[in-house]
């Protein structure tokens, strides 16, 4: 049996990188979003070469050609904070064509749910530095507009997921929670309240410990029941607070 050789394969191969079509590049970058106990934070990097150097930005990147958006994002987020299993979402890809002004580049966003004591900058992070929302500086590229859409996307999708929960301590307070929730939608509960729609979705587990905020008040301390979670997302779960 005599070997054939497919002209086909051939001018398969010479095309896989070249078209009629130009080209974008395409990057990720990714929202990485922490909480204090008290406010929202935003992760950013001060970059240090043009264009915009000097400006504060998100981490992220030019995608390598043989990765998914995805992992892209997730390499980057490793290199930028040192976390291998984080929380990601895609929430919106950009491609105004004049908003990189090297060349076009088109962007697919994801926004990350990291808790902050656990995010170790590395060697591509060492301008990286916390930032309340209402203390955000001037961004480069769009990343104004980028954050924007962040913060609309982390609003709808917390009534859908218990996604906060990301944010927070293995064990936390209840009032903690509140000051999560509070956070992220812009909003004040009534305690009382709050605690009462919480404690009726049975996805909080309280465990035998306490804690003392102060010294005169004492505090029970949960878990996130991911178990229950499951059960009501199969109901059709919609967290109404």
């Amino acid at each position: 049996m005599t070997n054939t050789i497919n002209p086909c394969n051939e001018r398969n191969e010479e095309l896989k990188y070249c078209y009629k079509y130009p080209h974008p590049s395409v990057t990720t970058d990714c929202v990485i979003f922490g909480f204090d106990g008290k406010k929202l934070q935003v992760l950013l990097v001060q970059r240090g070469n043009e264009p915009y150097k000097g400006c504060w930005a998100f981490p992220g990147g030019f995608m390598n050609i043989d990765e998914s958006a995805e992992e892209g994002a997730l390499r980057e987020l490793q290199e930028e904070t040192g976390l291998k299993d984080a929380y990601i979402r895609q929430f919106h890809t950009f491609t105004a064509p004049q908003r990189d002004p090297r060349e076009r580049v088109i962007t697919i966003a994801y926004y990350a749910l990291v808790r902050i004591q656990e995010v170790k900058g590395d060697d591509d992070a060492t301008d990286a530095r916390w930032f309340t929302l209402e203390r955000i500086p001037q961004l480069a590229f769009d990343h104004d507009q980028i954050l924007q859409k962040a913060i609309q996307a982390l609003r709808r999708q917390i009534h859908f997921e218990p996604i906060g929960f990301e944010l927070l301590p293995e064990e936390f307070t209840l009032m903690e929670l509140q000051n999560l929730y509070e956070a992220i939608l812009d909003v004040r509960f009534d305690h009382r309240d709050f605690y009462d729609k919480m404690n009726k979705l049975g996805i909080l587990e309280q465990i035998n410990e306490t804690v003392h905020p102060t010294q005169k008040n004492e505090a029970k301390l949960f878990r996130f029941n991911k178990a229950k979670y499951e059960e009501l997302k199969n109901e059709g779960f919609k967290l109404i607070i």
